[in-house]
């Protein structure tokens, strides 16, 4: 089964070898054809503290990591 992957910028790197990722997806409504945008930030692991706030980047689901890390940074998008 393929991993997902997602592309979102990071809006906080205060914790160690963690980044929060913001990823803005649009969606339509079912009913009334109206285009939203869906906000969701995720925790991804970042083991080198390589990423900076502002940079956009891809991370990729893996194995939960911690209680509420289940995503990884792969690159830069």
């Amino acid at each position: 089964m393929p991993k997902h992957k997602l592309t979102g910028t990071i809006i906080s790197h205060k914790m160690a070898k963690t980044a929060v990722v913001l990823v803005e997806k649009v969606k339509s409504h079912p009913r009334y054809k109206k285009k939203m945008k869906i906000v969701k930030r995720y925790q991804a692991h970042d083991p080198a503290d390589k990423y900076q706030v502002g940079e956009k980047i891809i991370i990729e689901e893996c194995r939960p990591l911690s209680k509420n890390k289940k995503w990884r940074i792969i690159q830069k998008a």
